[in-house]
């Protein structure tokens, strides 16, 4: 993957600059990239802090295969595709996407390590075929790299904004028009470090939305991702005044009692790596959540 920087971009520290241009990929995760020769600069290793000009070719380099002290867990994942370059996996809710403190086993990762013969190396020893990534309590459809090569195109992929991405939301109120788009940056939130927010300073985040179905109290919506910045449809749908129903985080108090947020990611569509074919695939619901939309029907006969 190469990126070749404009005048816009001129002077920028190359660390900070590369959390804008590439998803699901933090600055700690760039500033190691760099330090081991997987990032070069006109084909030169350089410091994070490096201020970038115009003209200068940001080169990323794949990483080998590596051994990984994970432990492999039969999780019985949901494998809804796989052949020899990529997975794509059905995640439950309540689990998480790859092992982090507090979470060192009974992730996807680990699941996947068990089911799957090879991952890819790219994101190092914790996120192995982890290409991206939805939120613990989101459900649904993930792409899943088994080699550097395909990992890269997925990746170069979601950079371009190719990547077909529709998530089924229960939002909080009802929503008078049917289209939507939210185009708001999203960053740390400066009041409260672990949560995301709109902020002046933050990545870019483009949302899409239409109205599916209305309540009395709810809309069910479905969003469409341009980009896929942490907690994006949550901070978003929030922004403009319609909070994720059972959203812990981002939610209001007085919400849905179910473990998380109602966000199910049904639709997956990416071009395939090795045969240029456009493939897409869909989850249907979760049954806690076509249960949740029955009683809300029921409660306005």
């Amino acid at each position: 993957m190469k990126i070749i920087i404009t005048s816009d971009d001129q002077g920028q520290r190359l660390d900070a600059l590369l959390t804008t241009k590439v998803d699901d990929i933090s600055r700690t995760d760039i500033q190691n990239r760099l330090k081991s020769g997987h990032i070069l600069v006109n084909q030169k290793q350089v410091k994070p802090n490096y201020k970038v000009k115009t003209g200068d070719e940001i080169e990323f380099f794949e990483r080998e295969d590596v051994e990984s002290d994970i432990v492999p867990e039969n999780l019985h994942l949901d494998i809804v595709y796989e052949d020899e370059d990529l997975a794509v996996v059905n995640k439950p809710r309540g689990m998480v996407v790859h092992p982090a403190a507090g979470h060192a086993s009974g992730t996807l990762v680990n699941g996947l390590m068990y089911q799957l013969d090879h991952l890819s190396g790219i994101n190092g020893e914790l996120r192995p075929g982890i290409v991206h990534r939805i939120d613990m309590d989101t459900s649904g459809l993930l792409m899943v790299a088994k080699n550097d090569i395909a990992h890269r195109h997925l990746v170069e992929q979601l950079m371009a904004k190719t990547v077909t991405r529709k998530y089924t939301a229960l939002v909080h109120g009802v929503i008078p028009h049917n289209l939507g788009t939210i185009e708001a940056p999203i960053g740390r939130n400066p009041k409260e470090r672990q949560e995301m927010a709109v902020v002046d300073d933050g990545k870019d985040a483009v949302t899409h939305f239409n109205v599916l179905e209305r309540f009395k109290d709810f809309t069910l919506v479905e969003c469409v991702l341009e980009t896929g910045r942490t907690h994006q449809i949550r901070v978003h749908m929030k922004y403009i005044g319609y909070h994720l129903a059972g959203d812990p985080k981002y939610g209001p108090r007085k919400t849905i009692e179910t473990d998380g947020q109602l966000l199910h990611a049904g639709v997956i569509g990416f071009i395939h790596p090795k045969t240029g074919e456009y493939l897409e695939f869909k989850s249907e619901l979760p049954q806690y959540f076509t249960e949740i939309l029955d009683d809300l029907k029921k409660s306005e006969l």
